[in-house]
């Protein structure tokens, strides 16, 4: 991996990288610094994501289930009843010819049976037997059917969601080995933030100290109210205070504006001063120049990371959907997420040598995406109605009908929009 030690004399931002590469980069650093296994039980797993693979801990089912219920016969009718299994019980061998139990659903079929006779197609005769011709499909789950003892069914780096949690339930486990979430902070850098209340009189309302905290929620991170600080003074003392505290109990540090070298953007110099290395500074994209990745490896030797996303509120979404998802993804053993592709139903202009993350909402029905309005690098309303980002290749610009990548916007874990 090629790094940049900050400078407090740069004063021009390097040339961009490419916004591909980037994310393969960031990914990579984010793998290389994967944060420890922990055991969580199931009932706290969800979220989370697997560090081990998950086999059953027996075979699947563990034993010849019943699927219907009905009689469970051995040799030809009609049959002599002996009694009764229901599920959560263990019959008795059936061990002549001519009887057969009654079986419910999801019952042990006891050993000695041939068939199991479906309760709808059969009859019982004047003096008590049971009769009926079983189908010759059995009517019951073998051994294994699902899976064997120990056989790999998710692998590592599998996002544990409800519907893993009830397989790895019926694979026997009451806890799962899964990578420790992430813990992140956001620092919102601005003298011209106001905190509540309209804007006016020159100064701005704040967006994203209330957004980007859910936003990184939804990308499997902690932050607890007391880890978003700010506005943070436009200060270089008050920078390096502030992101030396946050780094002090997280692994993640987002921060909102001053990624450019303006008289009160302190973020460059305060990195060179915590000694930080820049894993990506600034990025071929639009909406969302500049943003930056830094690591800071800490007394421990363990590396942290600062995210310095823009001060515009939609260039700020675009840094964390291109920097810090594929950090986080490497941070807790996943892979790159892929990008699904949709066909455009409009045309979308290109960005000239940068690639162009355009905000689109999905027609499910037809399966295609329409750009939206209001989509300004300063503008909240086209996201809000979006459920993702175009991209826009470098050089290139969309027509209808294209097949395109599109970057989802982040959801709660287990929804899938895509």
């Amino acid at each position: 991996m090629r790094t940049e030690t900050a400078s407090p004399d740069e004063v021009t931002a390097p040339p961009p990288t490419d916004w591909s590469e980037a994310r393969t980069r960031v990914h990579a650093v984010g793998l290389a610094a994967a944060l420890p296994a922990v055991e969580r039980p199931l009932a706290e797993a969800d979220g989370h994501t697997l560090a081990e693979p998950l086999t059953p801990r027996t075979d699947l089912p563990a034993f010849p289930t019943s699927s219907v219920d009905g009689w469970a016969v051995r040799g030809t009718g009609p049959w002599r009843v002996t009694g009764r299994v229901l599920a959560g019980g263990v019959a008795a061998p059936l061990t002549e010819d001519g009887t057969t139990v009654e079986i419910a659903t999801g019952a042990m079929v006891p050993v000695g049976t041939s068939a199991v006779l479906r309760v709808e197609e059969s009859t019982r005769t004047a003096d008590g037997l049971v009769d009926g011709v079983p189908r010759a499909t059995p009517e019951w789950r073998r051994p294994g059917e699902e899976a064997t003892a120990g056989e790999p069914l998710l692998p590592v780096g599998t996002p544990v969601d409800p519907a893993v949690i009830g397989l790895a339930a019926s694979c026997g486990h009451d806890n799962l080995r899964v990578r420790r979430q992430p813990r992140a902070a956001l620092l919102v850098f601005g003298d011209e933030l106001l905190t509540e209340g309209p804007p006016g009189g020159g100064r701005v309302r704040d967006a994203l100290g209330p957004a980007v905290p859910g936003w990184l929620r939804r990308y499997g991170c902690q932050v607890s109210p007391a880890d978003v600080v700010g506005p943070v003074a436009d200060t270089l003392t008050a920078h390096v205070a502030a992101l030396r505290a946050a780094l002090g109990s997280v692994d993640l540090v987002c921060t909102t504006g001053g990624t450019m070298h303006g008289p009160v953007d302190h973020l460059h110099p305060a990195l060179a001063e915590l000694g930080a290395d820049y894993v990506v500074n600034t990025v071929a994209v639009r909406p969302g120049f500049p943003m930056l990745l830094a690591q800071v490896v800490g007394a421990d030797g363990r590396a942290r990371f600062v995210a310095g996303l823009p001060g515009n509120p939609q260039s700020a979404i675009v840094a964390l959907v291109s920097l810090v998802a594929p950090l986080l993804a490497g941070l807790t053993g996943r892979p790159l997420p892929a990008l699904p592709h949709v066909t455009l139903a409009e045309p979308i202009a290109g960005r000239g040598d940068h690639t162009h993350l355009a905000l689109v909402r999905l027609d499910r029905v037809a399966g295609t995406a329409h750009p939206v309005r209001h989509v300004g690098s300063a503008m909240l309303r086209g996201l809000s109605a979006a459920d993702g980002f175009a991209v826009i290749r470098p050089g290139s610009a969309g027509v209808a009908g294209d097949r395109v990548p599109v970057v989802p916007l982040p959801l709660l874990p287990g929804e899938r929009a895509w």
